[in-house]
């Protein structure tokens, strides 16, 4: 046998790392205690929506020490910041969040035990967000310098996911109108390039206002607020029989009376409706709005909706899922040691749960489902802007309860820090591609174009500056 026709018979070679995707990885690798680091440090802050400003002066504080141009407090947001460099076009960008949940205080341990009672805490792996996002820019800022890519290279610090919804301030503000693509990670229990949308979701206060008297005088002379909110609560759960089964709809009172001798003026309720189009969440508005008049008329009392926010599901891009997915094969599986191991095993039976290790390998790309059974959040509306692409990486136990300590505590140790690391290497390894190939960034777009359709993205906003509290 010729060595010609060995060759021809061997299965063909896993496709090579080029030499600016051995930079990034490179990169990662130099800067990677400093990263984790700073995923530490934001860990132990665990500070909520609108109030994350260790959080945020930490990660502009290196972006600036790395080089980029950081321009803070942008959009009305005192947390909010963009760091750039480079200049002309591509202009990729790349997302970053750092907030926290509240009563989510937890130890980095397999047990359950909070740092501080009743405080936040990162159950969202949000330290491990930003800090990824961050090594991403920083390897393709460092190929910018070199000189061998070309092109701008952006980071948004975004706070306020969990709630306020901070990106759509920003996207408000037209933050993101320039772009030709956006990147974003973030914490899972697969490594995965994503292809499943998020569903859409609208934030309301709807607020009745009747008249005070004595519950045992004279309540004949009171107009219980109360009354219409529990009516109109009973209406909307009647009204779940006659939604899509991809509806959700949740409700808290905000506001129920001080003392039960008083029949209360004034009652609240927080209301969030969702579904996997913004058109379906619309529908249930209406019925919505229906009801709370409804309530109102029965109770005798003044009623008013407000929309404090509304978030777009996540329009999928997939031809830029299938190049971030190549990239994930490039670099192949994360591995754990026997420790990080048992450390899952143990959390998960602490839960209450089965354990089922930690899945550091690559997932294939998966068909997009007609209605998600996942959240919502405020990339939705940047995707209804730029083509955004999303990577779900591996930073606690197969099947972890999200929003839960397990979570938090393990993104304050090591794996959660080896998806950090992960996730700076898939992002930059595919930003490198956006930024050499104009061919991928046209198809990206026309993607982009045709699944958008003719929706008119606007932020669902009341009018007026961010709610920012008060310090």
């Amino acid at each position: 046998m010729t060595w010609t026709s060995f060759a021809l018979g061997q299965k063909k070679s896993k496709p090579l790392l080029n030499a600016e995707k051995q930079a990034v990885l490179a990169s990662v690798a130099k800067h990677e205690q400093e990263l984790i680091a700073i995923s530490d440090s934001v860990w132990n802050y665990a500070e909520m929506a609108m109030k994350e400003k260790q959080s945020s002066k930490i990660l502009s504080g290196y972006a600036e020490a790395q080089g980029f141009k950081v321009t803070r407090k942008v959009a009305g947001i005192p947390t909010a910041f963009v760091a750039e460099y480079g200049s002309g076009k591509p202009i990729i960008g790349v997302l970053g969040e750092f907030d926290a949940l509240p009563g989510l205080s937890q130890k980095a341990q397999p047990t359950k035990e909070p740092v501080k009672e009743g405080m936040p805490g990162h159950g969202c792996g949000h330290n491990l967000f930003g800090a990824g996002s961050l090594g991403a820019a920083v390897a393709i800022k460092e190929l910018i310098a070199a000189g061998k890519l070309k092109g701008t290279i952006r980071f948004y610090g975004t706070p306020a996911e969990e709630d306020l919804a901070g990106k759509v301030y920003m996207a408000r503000e037209g933050l993101f109108n320039d772009l030709d693509v956006c990147l974003d990670w973030h914490p899972d229990y697969e490594n995965k390039a994503n292809m499943q949308s998020s569903q859409a979701v609208t934030d309301y206060t709807i607020s009745f206002k009747g008249k005070s008297a004595h519950a045992a005088s004279d309540p004949w002379n009171g107009r219980s607020a109360l009354d219409a909110a529990e009516l109109f609560n009973v209406g909307i759960n009647f009204l779940r029989e006659h939604v899509r089964p991809s509806v959700r709809i949740h409700y808290v009172y905000k506001e129920a009376g001080k003392i039960p001798n008083v029949i209360p003026d004034t009652a609240a309720v927080w209301l969030w409706i969702r579904d996997s189009k913004r058109s379906g969440v619309a529908v249930v508005e209406e019925r919505m709005r229906e009801i709370a008049k409804g309530a109102a008329l029965m109770g005798g009392v003044k009623y008013d909706i407000r929309i404090d926010n509304g978030l777009y599901e996540l329009l999928i891009n997939e031809t830029g899922a299938k190049a971030l997915q190549a990239n994930l094969e490039l670099i192949g599986p994360v591995s754990y040691t026997k420790e990080e191991n048992d450390f899952a095993d143990k959390i998960m039976k602490e839960y209450g749960a089965e354990a089922k290790g930690i899945h550091g390998g690559i997932k294939p790309l998966e068909s997009t489902k007609t209605d998600p059974d996942n959240g919502s959040t405020d990339v939705g509306d940047v995707s209804y802007i730029v083509p955004e692409i999303t990577l779900l990486a591996t930073t606690a136990p197969f099947e972890s309860p999200w929003h839960s300590w397990v979570v938090a505590a393990c993104g304050g140790m090591s794996i959660g820090h080896k998806g950090l690391l992960f996730a700076s290497k898939a992002l930059g390894t595919t930003m490198v591609d956006l930024f050499q190939n104009e061919k991928l960034r046209e198809d990206i777009r026309k993607e982009f174009v045709q699944r958008k359709g003719k929706e008119v993205w606007q932020a669902i906003l009341p009018d007026g500056p961010p709610p920012v509290p008060a310090d």
